[in-house]
């Protein structure tokens, strides 16, 4: 069965950094584009970043730009999302992603195939 368990969020204060895990099974990691979107309360989904099948190219949403690193671990058939520098907007739900087909620069645009539960982060004093 393919799919992708987020783990990591929490409460961290403004300034504070989090690391998220999306771990997948059923696939490979690095033959699939994944990458993370996160929904606040009242507001659309929106995507943060996300690492393109084979190549490794990242992208990232200029709201994150500079603060939130994405990787891969294919041994560990995991992706992170180091995130550094939070302010109280980043608090939201944070989603992983997946899909076999799509590169990384349509991937916050189109239908994914698989979806996490997601994983709360609050950032806040």
């Amino acid at each position: 069965q393919v799919q992708v368990v987020e783990s990591g969020g929490g409460l961290v204060q403004p300034g504070g950094s989090l690391r998220l895990s999306c771990a997948a099974s059923g696939f490979s990691v690095g033959h699939y584009t994944i990458g993370w979107f996160r929904q606040a309360p009242g507001k659309e989904r929106e995507g943060v970043s996300c690492i393109s099948r084979l190549d490794g190219t990242t992208y990232y949403a200029d709201s994150v730009k500079g603060r939130f690193t994405i990787s891969r671990d294919n041994a560990k058939n995991t992706v992170y999302l180091q995130m550094n520098s939070l302010k109280p907007e980043d608090t939201a739900v944070y989603y992983c992603a997946a899909d076999p087909q799509i590169l990384g620069h349509d991937f916050f645009y189109v239908h994914l195939e698989v979806w996490g539960q997601g994983t709360l982060v609050t950032v806040s004093s």
